[in-house]
């Protein structure tokens, strides 16, 4: 199985969500599932900083050796920051994928938006269905 931090929240299309010290900013990747998925990933495509985003909104997108696959807001709110390493070293989320490998950062609008996420025994029980 696949490593599955408890203290981070998940969306159903396996990115994770992760509440900063700040209490408003979300820190956002795919998990180690989806990574392991996808195999070696090439190239990231991340959002604009500034853009607003809805939940469930494409953000982004990654590429594989296998696949390219949408990157999704799991929360709505607006880009605060962008993880710029991944552009040059796209690799990062393959070894890292639940710290140097994040994508980006949103500010929280509505904190009962993360409600609609799964804590990892939610998500573990989704990735089992697929």
């Amino acid at each position: 199985m696949s490593d599955l931090p408890s203290d981070l929240r998940y969306a159903a299309t396996h990115e994770w969500a992760q509440i900063d010290d700040d209490g408003v900013t979300i820190i956002v990747g795919i998990t180690d599932h989806a990574q392991k998925a996808l195999g070696d990933i090439t190239y990231i495509e991340l959002p604009e900083l500034g853009a607003d985003l809805i939940a469930g909104q494409e953000a982004g997108v990654v590429e594989s050796v296998k696949a390219a696959s949408d990157i999704y807001a799991p929360i709505s709110g607006m880009v605060t920051a962008i993880n710029e390493e991944l552009l040059e070293s796209p690799e990062l989320v393959n070894e890292d994928p639940y710290g140097a490998g994040w994508f980006f950062k949103m500010q929280l609008q509505d904190p009962s938006d993360l409600d609609s996420l799964l804590d990892s025994d939610g998500y573990e029980a989704a990735i089992e269905a697929e």
